[in-house]
């Protein structure tokens, strides 16, 4: 049996901390087996063969901008069998130009109200791998605002209070979902702001299990 391969993308607006993030990812992702790559360009997506030989794309990236090229190769790859997975904005707010893009990743970032804010996320599948045995549990971070495709398995959600938008009080928002996309699986999830995100247990164990169900058998 192969080494597995696990390709991690950082970059974007730094505010999200994107290389501190992927690198809380890297030891579990190791002892999973995998051969972890870390880049902070793009350009990588401009090498189809290095990418057809990944079994895991970890876009950490909020916003920035794919070239054509580049959006079909990664389109192309996970279609073919790849997982894609990963987190706030830094998959959920990436690329805002490439609407293909966020069709394959199952949604896309719209708000934060209130910013840094406490809230609940309740566990909606307690039987599926990624999320079992995990209790709802609270978060003092972004509370992201998204539009979601309804065809996603949802794994967790949050509710807004309304408290600074009204007209959103008693919303149920989906925070992490799993989909299909081709051959492809691909994992999400809204919780990660920052690297300290993942000191939560909860996250970081969802996180990583999604990581992990994403990659190619």
């Amino acid at each position: 049996m192969r080494a597995r391969n696990a390709l991690m993308i950082h970059g974007g607006w730094e505010g999200h901390e994107p290389e501190a993030c992927v690198k809380r990812f890297v030891e579990p992702l190791e002892s999973a087996g995998f051969t972890v790559t870390l880049t902070d360009t793009l350009a990588i997506l401009d090498e189809p063969e290095f990418l057809a030989a990944q079994d895991l794309i970890v876009p950490c990236w909020t916003m920035g901008e794919l070239t054509p090229s580049q959006e079909a190769n990664l389109l192309r790859v996970v279609e073919a069998g790849a997982g894609l997975a990963g987190w706030h904005g830094g998959m959920g707010d990436a690329f805002r130009g490439s609407p293909a893009y966020q069709y394959m990743a199952g949604g896309q970032f719209v708000a934060h109200p209130g910013n840094i804010t406490r809230y609940t996320v309740k566990i909606a599948r307690s039987e599926d791998p990624i999320v079992a045995g995990l209790r709802d549990f609270a978060m003092h971070s972004e509370q992201y605002y998204l539009h979601v495709d309804p065809g996603n398995e949802i794994l967790a959600t949050t509710v807004f209070s309304g408290d600074v938008h009204p007209w959103i009080g008693g919303v149920e928002m989906p925070v992490v979902w799993k989909r299909r996309y081709g051959a492809g699986r691909v994992f999400y999830s809204a919780l990660g702001h920052t690297a300290t995100d993942f000191d939560t247990p909860e996250v970081f164990t969802l996180t990583t299990r999604g990581l992990l169900w994403a990659a190619r058998d």
